[in-house]
């Protein structure tokens, strides 16, 4: 009997202690529950989307910077490999106007060395005239400079050289060209109007006088079929507003009107015997300077050429 009655106190307890837990761990569930609730979301939770579309916009900026990078980098590549083809085209157009002055070149320097010889064989016999001497002995070195200016020239505008801008005088290149013109011999009568005061200007002094040459020898060219009084060559400079102009005109029968606007392009040419280069190269040239280049007909006839460059502030 006391075993049954213990055992039942035992069950009785169990349940109630069953009973009182419940409450108690539901309670506590419950309590959990709002501790979670009441927590702040995380900066992911919150702005998850907008972090992704930010990286998403960067990632994109730094693709499209490197593509702009590649793309400079090439264009760079680029202008440089203009600007080395240009430079070939040049010299090859030099050597080219060079080869048309040959004949005449070889005159000319037969001339002071034909003059060397003579005076040479004249000293021998005036050894006893020492005045005479003097002035034979000046002559050879007289003639002996003037044809090594000659080559002195010829060498310079053969030179292969980059293309370099730096500061030179327009007037000073014009002068430089002239002289090395009058080289060719040719009957015409050479008029040069410039400036007084210096035309400074930022250029390659090889290719200017390339340009400058070439209009010449086009003009002298033009005037091949008219009377050695005829034959009148004009270069002349002005100062035009933050422009320094040079022109050079001839007494021709000028450009045909409706070939004016092709005198430029590559390969054309009036000439039976002409690459139709020299003035495509010319334009090249100019405007690598910033500059422009004009063909027209006169007046009173011929044609005329203007160059117009930027005078650089000194």
């Amino acid at each position: 009997m006391m075993a049954r009655t213990k055992l039942l106190t035992i069950c009785v307890s169990f349940v109630l202690s069953i009973a009182g837990l419940a409450p108690v761990s539901a309670a506590r569930q419950m309590q959990r529950g709002a501790e979670i609730d009441s927590r702040e979301p995380s900066g992911w939770q919150a702005y998850g989307g907008a972090i992704a579309l930010i990286i998403g916009i960067i990632v994109l900026q730094a693709g499209l910077i490197s593509r702009l990078l590649y793309e400079q980098r090439r264009r760079r590549y680029a202008e440089a490999q203009s600007r080395e083809r240009m430079s070939e085209l040049a010299r090859a157009n030099r050597i080219s106007t060079v080869g048309e002055l040959t004949a005449s070149i070889a005159h000319e320097i037969n001339q002071p060395l034909g003059a060397i010889r003579t005076n040479a064989e004249t000293m021998e016999l005036m050894l006893k005239y020492i005045d005479e001497i003097r002035e034979i002995v000046a002559d050879i070195r007289q003639d002996e400079n003037r044809a090594t200016e000659v080559i002195r020239r010829l060498r310079s505008l053969l030179r292969k050289a980059p293309f370099e801008l730096r500061e030179i005088d327009l007037n000073e290149v014009v002068r430089e060209t002239i002289a090395i013109a009058l080289t060719v011999g040719r009957p015409v009568e050479l008029r040069s109007f410039l400036t007084a005061v210096p035309l400074p200007i930022r250029g390659d002094l090889i290719q200017l006088q390339q340009v400058i040459l070439n209009l010449m020898m086009n003009a002298m060219d033009a005037m091949a079929n008219l009377s050695s009084a005829e034959r009148q060559l004009t270069v002349a400079t002005a100062r035009e507003n933050n422009f320094a102009e040079l022109s050079v005109s001839d007494a021709g029968p000028g450009v045909p009107p409706e070939r004016l606007k092709q005198i430029f392009e590559p390969f054309f040419t009036t000439k039976a015997q002409g690459m139709g280069i020299g003035l495509s190269i010319a334009r090249t040239i100019v405007e690598a300077h910033n500059g422009q280049i004009f063909a027209e007909n006169q007046t009173d006839g011929g044609a005329i050429f203007r160059i117009q460059l930027p005078r650089s502030q000194r």
